[in-house]
C-alpha cells in the first residue's frame, strides 16, 4: 500500500479527485510482480492512447500526421515509387498525403501519372494511387485525409485527375464547402469531427467567378483547353528553370545547381551528378475548372508575408514552406508565424537536397504550431520515430489539438521561450533506468540512451547515457544515478525518448513517450523497431519521477502551502512540550504576534512573502529616512534670517527714533505757541482763539502722525517682502538638503544591492561547480543558465521593487515638502496685515498731546 501511494502514484493528482490506495485495493508479492508487467501498470494513461481530445476545433488547431512524396519507397533520386507506399502511411495513421501528379505517355489513353518530377524515379498510374487511398483511407481513423496534389498536368489529363476522384471516392470525397462553414473572410476552417470520412484534395484554386464561367462552358463543351507554360511557377525555387522545348520535362542539363549536401571535392556518383543538375519546376497555375471545383478547405497560395495572411484573413488559404524557408521564418518571425498557424494551415516539406530520403526533426515546427510536418514516412529514422511516438496519443487518428495557448487569439507564445508560458506549469522530470529484458538474444553489451525533445531550451540530447553492461543481452542491470530533467517549460510538447544499443552502437529498439500522459513510478516500458512497430519481449524496468518544478528559493514554501498540517502539528508539539513544562495553552497568545507569518516562518529556512525571490532576504530590515519638520519657527532661529532681521531691526528703530525727534520737536512748538496765545487770559479753554489754534494743530499733529504710520508700514512691508524671499530660500535649500539625502541613502542601498547581487551570483556559480549530482559540463552549464535565469529575474524584481520604494519615499517627501511651503506662505501672508505696534504708537502720542494740553 505505501509502494503505490509513495512511489507509483503522480504526487500531482488530486487526492478527493484520486483517492489513496487502502489495503483493499492492494495485492501479494505475487500480485505486486503481476501488477508491475500488466497493462494497468503501462507506463502512459490508456484513456491517452483512446480518442480523449476535444475534436470540435477548427482544423488548423490540431497537428495533422502528414507524408512527403509519399509514393516512394526509397531515395529521392532514382528512388522505387509503389501504390502499396499509400496503403502503409494510411495504415500507420497518416492523414495527409502526397500526389505529384504529371501527364502519362503520349497516346490514346494518356493516363496521369504518379512520379518525383521525373527524377529517373519509377512512376505508377494516378488511378492505382487513388484506388490504395480509397481502401485504406479510413481502416485506421475515420478523421478526414488532405490530398495534397503537385499537379503538373496538362488540363485534359487535369480532368481524368478530377474524373478518378469523383468517380472512385464517390461519397467519400468532399465536394462542396459545409453549411455552417462557407468560404469567406473570416469565416474559420470546419472541425475533424465534421469531416469524418471525408477526402479533401489540396490543389490551387481558380477564381470563384473564373471558375464558374469556365465550368460553364466546359460542361456545354466549348472550353478550349489550352496550356500556357508561362504559368508554371515555384514560390521555393532559387534559380529559374531552362525550359526544354521538345518536352513538358523538369530536368535541365545546362546549368548546375549547387546542394549542399554534396561535397565538390569528393568524386561523384552517376545519381549524384544527375541530381546536381536536376532542377524543380513547379506545379501549374492553369487549373482545369473541375478539378478547381473539387477544392475547398485546402486551397493553397503563394505565400505572400504574415501580415498580408493576417489582413486578409482567409482561414482556407494556406501556404507550404521547405524546411530551410519554414526555419528562415522560425529565427525572424517565430511569434509571427505561431499567430499564422492559428487561423491557417500550413505545410513542411524537406529541402531538395535530401536525396536519401532523410528527415529533418520535426520538433522545431510543431512548437512554431505547424500543422501539416511533412516527413518521408518510407525513412525509419529518429524524426520519423518522434513523429509516430507523438501520433500514437488520441486513439491514432491523426489529429492532435495543439496546446491551448497555441490557438487563442488572446495569446502570444514564443517557441524559443526559455521561461515559464503564461498558463503553464514547468515540470521536473527525473528516470531511473533500473534493468532491460530480453533485449537481444545475443551475447552483447548493451547501454540506454534517454533524451528529451521539446522547446529547444527543454531538448537535451546525447547527455543521459547508462554505463555498458557487457555481455549480457538478456537481463542487464544498470541502476544508474536518475537523469534528471530539472526543468521542462513546457510538458505539453516534450517528448521522453528511450533508445537501446548494442556495444556496436546498432540500435536494439526504441520508445518515444510524450510527456503529457506519462505516468510515475516504477514502469515496464516496452520497445519499439526503428519503424515504430512493437516489439513482443524487449523491454526496459524504469523508475520515473514527475514533479512541479519550483525555482529555487522556493522549496520549503511550496512544502508549507501543500502540507500545512506538517506546520500545524509542530505547533501541536510546541504546545504539548510547554504544557509539560506548566505552561496552559490558554497563556499563549499567537494573534498579536508581528514580523511574520503564524505556523508558516516557524519553519527554519521558509522566507517570508517579502523576501521570497530576494537575492539580499537575509539583509536587516531597512531604516526608514527620517527628516526634522522645516516651518517657520526653524527657519526663522537659523543665522541667515537672524542676521537680516537684525539689521531690519535697526533700520525700523533709527526711522522710529528719527519719528520720535519730529514729534517732540512738534509737540514743543505748538505748546509753546498756545502758552503765547493764552499769555494773560482769564478764559483759556471758551476762546475762540485758542480753539482755533488747537483745532490746526491738531491736524498737523494728524499729517505728521499719518506720514509716520505710511513711512513705518511701507518699510515693513519692504522687510516683510525681503523676509519671504529669504524663508522660501532658506525653506528650498532645507528641502534639496533632505532631497539629496534621500538620493544619498537610495544610491547606497542600490550599490548594497548590487553588491549582494554579484555575491550571489559568484556563489551560485560556485555552488553549481562543487554540485556533485551534475555528470557532465553540459548539465553542469545548463543547470548554472538556470539559476543564473532565476537570478536574473530575481534581481530584476528586487531592482524594480526597490526603485518602486524609492519612487514613493520621494514622492512622500515631495507632498511634505509642498505642505511645508503652502504653510509657509499662509504665516508670511497672515504677515502682511497692518503692524499692531504702528497703531499702538499713533494711539499713544494722540493721548500724550491731550494730557500735555490739559496740563497746560
Amino acid at each position: 500500500m505505501n509502494f503505490m501511494n509513495e512511489k507509483q502514484r503522480d504526487p500531482r493528482l488530486n487526492e478527493i479527485l484520486y483517492p489513496l490506495y487502502d489495503e483493499k485495493q492492494c495485492f501479494s508479492k505475487e500480485g505486486l510482480l503481476a501488477y508491475l508487467m500488466s497493462d494497468e501498470n503501462a507506463p502512459v494513461f490508456l484513456d491517452r492512447l483512446d480518442i480523449y481530445q476535444d475534436m470540435d476545433q477548427p482544423l488548423s488547431h490540431y497537428y495533422i500526421n502528414s507524408s512527403h512524396n509519399t509514393y516512394l519507397s526509397g531515395r529521392q533520386f532514382g528512388g522505387k515509387s509503389t501504390a502499396e507506399m499509400y496503403r502503409q502511411t494510411l495504415l500507420a495513421g497518416c492523414r495527409c498525403v502526397e500526389l505529384d501528379c504529371w501527364d502519362g505517355t503520349k497516346g490514346e489513353d494518356e493516363e496521369p501519372i504518379i512520379t518525383h518530377g521525373k527524377a529517373m524515379c519509377t512512376d505508377i498510374l494516378f488511378k492505382e494511387a487513388i484506388i490504395a487511398i480509397r481502401d485504406c483511407a479510413f481502416v485506421t481513423s475515420d478523421y478526414p485525409v488532405i490530398l495534397s496534389f503537385e499537379n503538373h498536368c496538362c488540363k485534359k489529363q487535369q480532368y481524368k485527375l478530377a474524373k478518378y476522384c469523383d468517380e472512385i471516392f464517390g461519397d467519400l470525397l468532399l465536394k462542396e464547402p459545409i453549411l455552417d462553414h462557407p468560404l469567406l473572410p473570416g469565416e474559420p476552417l470546419p472541425p475533424p469531427s465534421k469531416l469524418l470520412r471525408k477526402i479533401l484534395i489540396k490543389n490551387k484554386r481558380l477564381n470563384p467567378e473564373v471558375e464558374k464561367q469556365e465550368l460553364e462552358l466546359f460542361l456545354q463543351g466549348q472550353l478550349e483547353l489550352v496550356d500556357d507554360e508561362d504559368a508554371k511557377e515555384d514560390a521555393s525555387q532559387t534559380a529559374p528553370a531552362i525550359k526544354d522545348p521538345k518536352n513538358n520535362s523538369c530536368t535541365s542539363l545546362t546549368t548546375p545547381v549547387s546542394q549542399p549536401s554534396i561535397e565538390e571535392d569528393k568524386p561523384l556518383t552517376a545519381e549524384e551528378r544527375a541530381f546536381l543538375y536536376y532542377q524543380y519546376k513547379g506545379a501549374t497555375t492553369h487549373v482545369h475548372p473541375y478539378l478547381s471545383s473539387l477544392v475547398n478547405y485546402c486551397q493553397p497560395i503563394k505565400f505572400q508575408g504574415f501580415d498580408v495572411a493576417e489582413e486578409k484573413n482567409i482561414h482556407h488559404n494556406m501556404s507550404s514552406f521547405s524546411e530551410t524557408n519554414g526555419l528562415g521564418y522560425l529565427k525572424t518571425q517565430a511569434i509571427d508565424f505561431v499567430n499564422y498557424n492559428k487561423r491557417q494551415m500550413s505545410r513542411i516539406y524537406p529541402k531538395g537536397a535530401r536525396v536519401d530520403s532523410s528527415n529533418y526533426m520535426p520538433q522545431v515546427f510543431w512548437n512554431a504550431g505547424c500543422q501539416m510536418v511533412s516527413l518521408n514516412f518510407q525513412t525509419p529514422d529518429l524524426p520519423m520515430q518522434l513523429n509516430q511516438g507523438k501520433f500514437e496519443y488520441n486513439g491514432n487518428c491523426g489529429y492532435l489539438l495543439k496546446p491551448d495557448f497555441m490557438r487563442r487569439f488572446d495569446k502570444t507564445f514564443d517557441p524559443f521561450a526559455e521561461s515559464p508560458v503564461d498558463g503553464v506549469i514547468a515540470a521536473q522530470v527525473a528516470v531511473s533506468v533500473i534493468a532491460g529484458q530480453f533485449l537481444s538474444d545475443k551475447k552483447v553489451g548493451t547501454y540506454v540512451e534517454v533524451d528529451m525533445y521539446g522547446l529547444p531550451t527543454d531538448t537535451i540530447r546525447k547527455e543521459f547515457r547508462t554505463r555498458m553492461v557487457p555481455g549480457n543481452g538478456l537481463n542487464p542491470q544498470y541502476n544508474e544515478e536518475p537523469f534528471l530533467f530539472r526543468k521542462v517549460v513546457l510538458p505539453d510538447l516534450a517528448v521522453l525518448r528511450f533508445g537501446v544499443y548494442d556495444e556496436n552502437g546498432k540500435m536494439l529498439g526504441q520508445r518515444i513517450l510524450p510527456l503529457d500522459g506519462l505516468q510515475a513510478g516504477f514502469r515496464h516500458i516496452s520497445l519499439r523497431t526503428e519503424g515504430n512497430f512493437p516489439m513482443s519481449l524487449p523491454m526496459l524496468f524504469c523508475n520515473i519521477e514527475l514533479k512541479i518544478y519550483i525555482p529555487d528559493g522556493l522549496g520549503d514554501l511550496m512544502d508549507a502551502l501543500s502540507d500545512p498540517r506538517a506546520f500545524l502539528s509542530a505547533q501541536e508539539k510546541r504546545e504539548q512540550q510547554m504544557k509539560a513544562m506548566g505552561i496552559e495553552a490558554s497563556d499563549i497568545n499567537t494573534k498579536d504576534l508581528k514580523g511574520g507569518k503564524v505556523g508558516v516562518a516557524s519553519k527554519p529556512g521558509i522566507p517570508s512573502v517579502g523576501s521570497i525571490g530576494g537575492a539580499s532576504s537575509s539583509k536587516k530590515e531597512e531604516v526608514k529616512p527620517k527628516f526634522d519638520p522645516i516651518n517657520l519657527e526653524t527657519l526663522r532661529s537659523q543665522k541667515n534670517f537672524l542676521k537680516a532681521t537684525k539689521k531690519q531691526q535697526k533700520e525700523l528703530e533709527g526711522m522710529r527714533k528719527r519719528h520720535m525727534k519730529e514729534r517732540l520737536q512738534i509737540q514743543k512748538y505748538q505748546c509753546t505757541s498756545i502758552e503765547k496765545a493764552a499769555k494773560g487770559k482769564k478764559e483759556v479753554v471758551d476762546d475762540p482763539t485758542i480753539k482755533g489754534v488747537v483745532s490746526e494743530q491738531m491736524r498737523q499733529w494728524s499729517e505728521m502722525m499719518e506720514k509716520h504710520r505710511k513711512e513705518e508700514w511701507a518699510m515693513l512691508k519692504e522687510h516683510l517682502k525681503s523676509q519671504e524671499e529669504i524663508l522660501k530660500k532658506l525653506m528650498e535649500a532645507e528641502q534639496e538638503a533632505q532631497i539629496k539625502k534621500l538620493e544619498a541613502k537610495h544610491e547606497l542601498e542600490i550599490k548594497d544591492m548590487k553588491a549582494q547581487q554579484a555575491k550571489l551570483s559568484v556563489e551560485t556559480a560556485k555552488e553549481v561547480g562543487q554540485d556533485k549530482t551534475l555528470r557532465n559540463k553540459a548539465d553542469k552549464d545548463r543547470r548554472l543558465k538556470e539559476k543564473n535565469e532565476n537570478n536574473t529575474r530575481r534581481f530584476i524584481e528586487e531592482r524594480r521593487m526597490k526603485a518602486l520604494s524609492h519612487g514613493k519615499e520621494k514622492e512622500k517627501l515631495r507632498k511634505v515638502h509642498e505642505a511645508q511651503l503652502s504653510e509657509l506662505m499662509k504665516d508670511i501672508k497672515m504677515r502682511h496685515s497692518f503692524p499692531p505696534e504702528t497703531q499702538m504708537l499713533h494711539s499713544a502720542s494722540f493721548h500724550a498731546f491731550h494730557r500735555v494740553f490739559r496740563k497746560k
